[in-house]
């Protein structure tokens, strides 16, 4: 059992969780505390922690950790329904490939039909969490399903693939916003945007490893449409993008010195893994895509959560 468990999260990579999940903190923490929260902006992180004897406030922190294990919930599944549809959709032509022959349906770790029986189940589990969250979830879940699943296919017709995997990614800040709140609002929505040129940015030079590959399959990437040098310049003009996002997002959201320093981070780690990567050295794209963003992620969260309990 133990090591089933474990090639399904090599399958999904559970490990890049780390890319998306923190914003959907950010976006779940902002709903908590806007005016249009659970609880009518009735609620207050400050005042209410340490107040767990009050009937209300723990029948508040009873809801809200309710909501927030049904949005992780929706987190995981809908990821890990996007990575193995993806694994079970391109197995071919990652038993072609080099790279990607070790992965667990090209080496026979894991078959195709369990890998789409995963994909199912995932799917419903995810559709069944936003059920118990809210109708606007509910409803919108098959958008999410279809915009997260149809990644899969847009390398075979599209060089766009990556601003795809951008939006899919994307959904997670607002799509926990509105978990809390109901309704859409600006301040996510500009988190949103800097998630989606972010991991834009960050996939085209993952992609880098493989643009050989793509030309000779027929498959359609930036790296493999242009070229790597254009590529690495196009993945610096969608961080700039995403690091415009980030200040903005500061900016209207009248954050306070811990956004602004989590915020100088992000982008400081973002320059830095644009220094790491060359045209002719790609030695380095696994620490670039993997580890610099999953700091850059993880570190900028932590501080946006700061500035939104302490002020």
């Amino acid at each position: 059992m133990a090591t089933t468990i474990k090639n399904y999260l090599s399958l999904v990579k559970f490990s890049h969780t780390i890319f998306a999940m923190p914003f959907a903190l950010i976006g779940f923490f902002l709903g908590i505390n806007s005016p249009a929260g659970l609880y009518t902006g009735q609620w207050n992180l400050n005042k209410t922690i340490g107040l767990g004897n009050d009937i209300t406030n723990f029948v508040l922190l009873k809801t809200v950790a309710i909501k927030f294990i049904l949005v992780l919930i929706c987190m995981i599944t809908a990821r890990s329904a996007a990575m193995a549809f993806n694994r079970y959709l391109d197995s071919h032509f990652d038993a072609k490939n080099p790279r990607t022959a070790i992965r667990e349906i090209p080496a026979g770790i894991i078959s195709k039909e369990s890998a789409l029986r995963f994909v199912i189940i995932n799917c419903v589990v995810f559709i069944t969490a936003t059920f118990f969250i809210n109708q606007i979830c509910f409803f919108l879940s098959p958008v999410a399903l279809f915009v997260v699943l149809f990644y899969s296919y847009t390398k075979r017709f599209t060089a766009l693939c990556h601003l795809v995997l951008g939006v899919g990614l994307s959904l997670a800040p607002i799509g926990a916003y509105l978990a809390v709140t109901g309704q859409f609002a600006l301040l996510p929505i500009l988190f949103s945007f800097a998630v989606l040129f972010w991991v834009s940015g960050f996939d085209i030079i993952y992609a880098l490893q493989d643009e050989d590959f793509d030309r000779s399959q027929q498959l359609h990437s930036i790296p493999a449409a242009i070229g790597k040098i254009k590529a690495l310049r196009l993945s610096e003009l969608l961080h700039l993008l995403s690091s415009g996002f980030v200040l903005f997002a500061g900016y209207y959201g009248q954050f306070g010195f811990w956004y602004w320093a989590g915020a100088g981070f992000f982008v400081c780690l973002l320059i830095y893994q644009h220094l790491l990567v060359k045209p002719n050295d790609l030695s380095k794209v696994n620490m670039a895509f993997f580890t610099t963003n999953g700091i850059a992620s993880i570190v900028f969260s932590v501080f946006v959560l700061l500035d939104i309990f302490l002020n």
